[in-house]
């Protein structure tokens, strides 16, 4: 991967090919580093991919050596030279643009693989964790550093970290800040497989081709209820399911796997009913 973007590439690149699009944070020079632009810019991309039937699955990368180093320090800066009465506002703010841009990427209704090339930090690593599945390369690592800088994980860590890990090794993992390597992050849960950087993306997009089979309409149906289901009793699942389930078999994916299925097994039975 180049390591430095040219100035007038964008800041989120979008390949697509067989049924998958790869969305890449372009920003190498900064780690890909996450300023208010790039916020927009990723909205923008996730709304393109979503009204685009032919992308059935989607890869979220960086470019460069990191997958993601988290906000941009220039926010940083202007925080701490902004007028006192200006930075709750300010903050709050970009607090929205932040929360936004991750819950597009997480409520995207086509499965969604993080493959995690590099260092995933503070609002990078809420961005790995937000998606479905998360690939690591053996030059990867994660940590939710914001406890570095004096803060609190704003990118939706606290929500997705604990229902990956567990809430105790959440918490360790936040009060601490420490580096985690891929062979832990394995071991914990942290992340789904681990593969060799010079494989990674090849095994992302394998991985990704094989969930894009799937009839989208049961693959969106069946995620929008997984996510909710830690805060559902049983009976609202059922009832999500039921509505789920009348629409999936009103749809052609649905129609035409049981005329396949039926007309196979009369095959198989000679015309028998």
């Amino acid at each position: 991967m180049p390591q430095n973007a040219a100035p007038d590439e964008p800041a989120i690149r979008l390949e697509a090919e067989n049924g998958v699009a790869v969305l890449t944070l372009n920003r190498p020079a900064v780690r890909n580093a996450i300023d208010d632009a790039m916020r927009v810019h990723l909205v923008e991309t996730l709304d393109r991919i979503s009204r685009e039937d032919t992308i059935r699955a989607v890869v979220l990368t960086g470019a460069g050596k990191a997958f993601c180093a988290g906000g941009d320090v220039r926010g940083m800066r202007e925080r701490l030279e902004a007028p006192l009465t200006q930075v709750a506002i300010n903050g709050w703010r970009r607090q929205q643009r932040t929360h936004h841009a991750v819950a597009a990427l997480h409520a995207l209704r086509k499965p969604v693989i993080a493959a995690v090339n590099g260092a995933a930090a503070g609002l990078g690593c809420d961005m790995a964790l937000c998606c479905d599945f998360i690939i690591a390369s053996d030059q990867a690592s994660f940590a939710m550093s914001y406890i570095q800088r004096g803060l609190i994980p704003d990118g939706g860590g606290m929500y997705f970290l604990p229902r990956r890990v567990g809430l105790a090794r959440a918490k360790e993992l936040i009060f601490s800040g420490r580096r985690v390597a891929p062979e832990e992050a394995l071991a914990l849960g942290l992340v789904d497989r681990v593969a060799s950087a010079e494989t990674l993306m090849a095994e992302a997009k394998a991985w990704a081709r094989e969930l894009a089979q799937g009839a989208p309409a049961a693959l969106a149906l069946g995620k929008s209820i997984l996510d909710q289901t830690f805060e559902l009793t049983l009976g609202q699942v059922f009832d999500l399911g039921s509505q789920a389930q009348a629409i999936c078999y009103a749809t052609q994916e649905h129609r035409d796997s049981v005329a396949a299925f039926l007309e196979k097994s009369a095959a198989r039975s000679g015309g028998r009913p």
